[in-house]
């Protein structure tokens, strides 16, 4: 993996072993009002977040927003959780729009909720949700393949996180080569590296960028496994670690190996699978 953007830094190995900011708030015109970073990218203190807030999640609230007959508000995720019941005042909701608030909320920009790790781009209240789920500078899932990992971060803190936590080894430079050894080859359910193997009844290997796919889409890499004269070899493009592990998996974009073919590339009694994937990254001119 190349973390970060660069040539080839490091190559990662796995083994399977409420934000409150300080604002200010502006006037741009008569019918914009503009409110940087706060919670949720506005001034926890507005009044006008507090009014679009939803009172049970603590979400900003998108239409359609709901209203019980007297006058509290709801987001219709929350309406559903609620019964259809107040959680104020205990009234049954019905189905009675808040139009005024959505109005409201139609006039205002906003700062991204990312805006603290670089974002400094300011959107319409409905257009503000789409763009943070894309956005570049939103945390990284943490890419280890060996576990359901919920720690999120930056480049440089999932690379502490995967050496502390995780016990992956670093390696420097554009070649790397790694043994994979498992005594019971058929227990095998996802041994990785980030140089990652797969699952029986194949086993692939791939790799991951620590990065944005547009960044990846610069490198190249190749990999290659075998054994008594024989070997496989898979050349492609890094997929970004936006990408999870199981959806790269499944899409097998990397070098797959049939079961039969790693058993005997392993040697022996196919009792054991020993495999050694060896690699290259290079980036593309």
């Amino acid at each position: 993996m190349a973390p970060g953007g660069g040539v080839c830094k490091d190559v990662i190995e796995s083994h399977p072993k409420s934000l409150k900011y300080d604002v200010a708030t502006t006037k741009t015109d008569k019918s914009v009002t503009r409110l940087a970073t706060g919670k949720h990218g506005m001034q926890s203190t507005n009044g006008v977040h507090e009014l679009l807030e939803c009172p049970v999640c603590t979400m900003l609230m998108y239409p359609p927003i709901h209203q019980c007959p007297n006058g509290h508000t709801l987001c219709s995720n929350c309406k559903l959780r609620v019964h259809n019941c107040c959680p104020t005042c205990h009234l049954e909701m019905g189905n009675i729009r808040c139009l005024a608030l959505e109005k409201v909320a139609e006039s205002l920009e906003l700062s991204c909720i990312h805006q603290n790790l670089g974002c400094n781009d300011i959107f319409p209240y409905y257009s503000k949700l789409k763009h943070e789920q894309n956005c570049r500078f939103r945390p990284y899932n943490c890419p280890y393949a060996g576990s359901e990992c919920s720690v999120t971060g930056d480049i440089p803190n999932l690379v502490t996180h995967l050496k502390d936590d995780h016990n992956v080894d670093m390696h420097d430079g554009c070649t790397f080569n790694h043994r994979y050894v498992k005594a019971n080859p058929h227990e095998v359910e996802n041994a990785t590296w980030m140089l990652t193997l797969g699952m029986a009844p194949v086993y692939i290997s791939f790799l991951r960028f620590m990065g944005e796919d547009n960044e990846a889409k610069k490198f190249s890499y190749s990999l290659e496994v075998g054994g008594y004269g024989r070997k496989f070899t898979w050349q492609g493009v890094p997929r970004s670690i936006r990408d999870s592990h199981r959806k790269v998996r499944d899409s097998q974009d990397g070098l797959v190996i049939p079961r039969n073919l790693a058993l005997f590339f392993s040697g022996g009694e196919r009792q054991e699978l020993k495999l050694r994937v060896s690699g290259r990254i290079w980036k593309e001119q």
